[in-house]
């Protein structure tokens, strides 16, 4: 059980099973993060070099072999065990103990302890590191038009977002060696369109132009196509319509034009006789005049 003043470095430690040899009370742990291919330095804190005896980075790597270095000043001798070429001394030991690693790798990552002894006792500064890998980025479309945006092998996985904004879905694949690659699958509305990935490493972006969406592009095609349809069946009705209510008129008036001219014969005969009984009527001078 940790003792109460030192309950906090619960959350500051995280997984203790990196540095099991060393109780966690006893540890100043500071978290450091490099991204792959670079160099990092890490010393022993402040410590008197006046009264020194023996300076001890002890490595535990999160896979592999335990590694350790040692310098006793007394002595003046250096030890090496296990320890990669890539792992030394920043410089001579008796001046400066800071450790240094370079082109550091995931192989790299886990708990370095640097164990100092002098006149007043023992004293320990933790590092627990962290390897950064910035992901491969790359951006292809098909000819359906779906854009897909992978950030490949990254540490820790990358977050992925799209411009113009619009639906995605993210498919992962973690490695073995502790990178994941993320795959963002993205159906456009627009033919350009920008790739974002956010990653601790790095932040990136890229850019392209992909054909329509042809799916899209079918069902505007199929609306467009059926209101032009309904429109010219509308007016084909109006046409049909306005046509067969000319025929009826035509044929009502061919029907009315007998009945017409009968009329016309009868009138033409009732005022006929008409005149014919008037001047049959009148006195002869009348007639005459007629």
């Amino acid at each position: 059980m940790l003792p109460p003043e030192l309950k906090g470095y619960n959350d500051i430690l995280g997984d203790l099973f990196k540095c099991p040899s060393l109780p966690a009370y006893f540890l100043a742990n500071i978290r450091v993060s490099k991204i792959a291919g670079a160099s990092v330095n890490l010393t022993c804190g402040d410590i008197s070099r006046m009264d020194l005896i023996l300076v001890t980075w002890k490595i535990r790597p999160r896979t592999g072999n335990h590694c350790t270095l040692a310098y006793r000043t007394d002595q003046n001798k250096t030890d090496r065990t296990n320890c990669s070429e890539r792992m030394d001394w920043k410089s001579s030991p008796d001046t400066d103990s800071a450790l240094q690693i370079r082109q550091v790798t995931l192989t790299d990552e886990g708990c370095y302890i640097c164990e100092t002894v002098n006149s007043g006792g023992t004293f320990n500064q933790t590092y627990t590191l962290t390897v950064l890998v910035p992901p491969e980025l790359t951006l292809t479309c098909d000819s359906k038009g779906t854009a897909v945006c992978k950030a490949a092998v990254g540490k820790p996985a990358a977050q992925i977002s799209w411009d113009p904004n619009g639906d995605s879905r993210t498919e992962l694949e973690n490695h073995t060696d502790g990178t994941v690659t993320v795959r963002s699958i993205y159906s456009p509305n627009e033919t350009s369109i920008t790739c974002l990935v956010s990653h601790p490493a790095s932040n990136k972006s890229i850019s392209k132009e992909c054909p329509a969406d042809n799916r899209n592009t079918f069902l505007q095609y199929f609306a467009i196509s059926a209101g032009l349809l309904g429109i010219l069946f509308i007016l084909a009705l109006i046409f049909l319509c306005k046509l067969h209510r000319g025929r009826y008129d035509s044929n009502e008036q061919q029907e009315l034009e007998p009945y017409a001219s009968y009329v016309q014969k009868e009138n033409v005969i009732y005022n006929t006789v008409y005149e014919v009984t008037v001047s049959e009527d009148l006195p002869p001078q009348l007639q005459s005049a007629t």
